[in-house]
């Protein structure tokens, strides 16, 4: 397959880089984000073909016809570390069915048990070699620091991935107290030599804004080129190097789907995905234009309902919105930055130039009529309430005693609630465990916003996972995740928000290694 070049949302970057290009990029010039110049198509015999295989072997398959610039057993040996035994399930991304017409896609078997790690195990990889590749070819690129926001698990997913890396160090930033206890914790005890982690004061947006304004910022960047030799770049679902795996894993349960006889070659399937930034449901999207049948893509909101509103009314408006604390904070998020592609996807790079322009200056913007169209035409969208996502836990593990986290019961509700005639695949973003407080609260129908007993209110986030498991009987935590208590805490410094204080923890953290 011949490589692929990519332009930018924006349509300010001319030089069309390669996949290596853009991974080791993160953004592009003028703040616009890559997208493949042209996309691959696969037969229906060729999608059902991948149920033969390991999930490596898909992985690779989907990276080489999306025309990544590396030989193809290159790929085939990155693919094989990157879904090797560090899943505690062999099939890496399961298909579960648990009720009639309902499956779960469980993404959530990697080492953080979130499903940031099917990327997140795969793209440092791929970052080091095309840094190798680059510098073979007389690019001198240098080393990298890899700057993140996170709303709770891509933090820990890409310190695990990046840890120790060649040509990489990376430095996280989370909100103080929007995170689970245990989301913190695994920040918090990460290994590494080429790690830093820093709370921010303030929720996700605020800390997503901020790593954007140090991107942005020519003179933080000249400064780390000279003082540290180092240039920066990003883990976040703006590169496209976290979002390719993401396609992978829909390709993939389309042939499970059909393998199990869960649908019938070229029947469609609905994909219902807890939806905070936007990348996880454009993997989806990319997957149905490269010829997967999927059907409707439902995009689960909680009560940071943005994107369900645009969905609805074409318009896009945080302007007036209050910043919600939900029991599913991976989703917390007011400003989804995917949605940009999609918008390319669908009315060109002069259209999303405008309406980024907007909603940076006003903090609202309304597409055409025929962009809303075509938004109509391929999604739907809904959201949930905090005690309504709760419920949605403890209904669900009462009648098949399938146990899920608050993003899953999240798309879990909205695809009850939007079902149409297909069967749906609900996607799962995280192992219950990452929030057994509020599996806690759902199992027994504690509200969100009251106050716990005051027996359980003495206990630790992981001392309510043993009562999780009492509740839930035959239920297990994942050995990473009751390890963590062991750990020392490396981390837990806590920052202002703005560029200021996230450059100035940069330097201070720098300083120290």
């Amino acid at each position: 397959m011949r490589p692929v070049s990519y332009t930018d949302t924006r349509g300010l970057d001319p030089s069309r880089p390669s996949f290596s290009g853009v991974v080791v990029r993160g953004i592009a010039p003028g703040g616009g984000l890559y997208v493949p110049e042209h996309l691959p198509s696969f037969t229906l015999r060729e999608v059902v073909a991948f149920s033969g295989m390991p999930y490596w072997q898909r992985a690779a398959v989907v990276f080489e016809r999306f025309g990544v610039d590396f030989g193809r057993e290159h790929v085939d040996a990155l693919m094989r570390t990157a879904y090797g035994p560090q899943w505690s399930d062999e099939r890496v991304a399961p298909v579960v069915e648990v009720v009639a017409g309902m499956h779960v896609l469980e993404l959530w078997h990697g080492p953080t048990s979130a499903f940031k790690d099917m990327a997140l195990q795969c793209m440092p990889l791929f970052f080091s070699a095309a840094v190798d590749k680059l510098q073979a070819e007389g690019d001198a690129t240098g080393d990298h620091l890899v700057l993140v926001a996170t709303s709770g698990d891509t933090g820990k997913a890409a310190l695990e991935g990046f840890a120790d890396r060649e040509h990489t160090s990376i430095v996280v930033f989370y909100p103080d107290g929007g995170v689970s206890d245990i989301q913190r914790l695994q920040m918090a005890t990460q290994r590494g030599e080429n790690v830093g982690v820093f709370g921010v004061r303030g929720n996700f947006d605020d800390c997503q804004a901020a790593v954007k304004a140090a991107f942005n910022d020519d003179e933080f960047a000249r400064e780390l080129q000279e003082k540290h030799g180092l240039r920066l770049t990003s883990a976040n679902s703006i590169n496209w190097g976290r979002l390719l795996p993401q396609i992978a894993y829909y390709v993939s349960a389309y042939a499970d789907m059909v393998g199990t006889g869960a649908v019938k070659p070229g029947d469609r399937m609905d994909v219902c995905v807890p939806t905070g930034n936007f990348g996880n449901i454009l993997g989806a999207y990319y997957a149905r234009l490269a010829g997967v049948p999927i059907g409707r893509l439902l995009c689960a909101s909680n009560e940071n309902n943005v994107l369900a509103d645009f969905i609805a009314t074409g318009t896009y408006d945080i302007s007036g919105r209050a910043f919600v604390t939900t029991p599913s904070p991976s989703m917390d998020i007011l400003i989804s930055s995917n949605l940009e592609r999609l918008l390319y996807h669908l009315a060109g790079a002069e259209a999303v130039r405008g309406w980024m322009a907007e909603l940076a200056e006003k903090r609202t913007f309304t597409v055409d009529r025929d962009t809303f169209a075509a938004v109509r035409a391929r999604f739907l969208g809904d959201w949930v309430s905090n005690e309504e996502s709760l419920a949605t836990i403890k209904r669900v593990y009462d009648e098949s005693g399938y146990l899920m986290d608050p993003h899953t019961a999240v798309a879990w509700e909205v695809a009850e609630r939007l079902r149409g005639d297909c069967p749906v695949l609900v996607v799962s973003t995280a192992h219950w465990a990452k929030f057994g407080a509020d599996v806690h609260r759902a199992l027994t129908q504690t509200a969100y916003d009251a106050r716990l007993s005051e027996d359980a209110a003495r206990l630790t986030g992981f001392e309510l996972l043993a009562e999780v498991r009492r509740l839930a009987p035959g239920k297990r935590v994942p050995e990473p995740l009751a390890e963590l208590t062991s750990l020392p805490e490396r981390f837990g410094e806590v920052v202002d928000a703005g560029r200021d204080g996230i450059e100035d923890a940069v330097r201070t953290w720098l300083s120290r290694s």
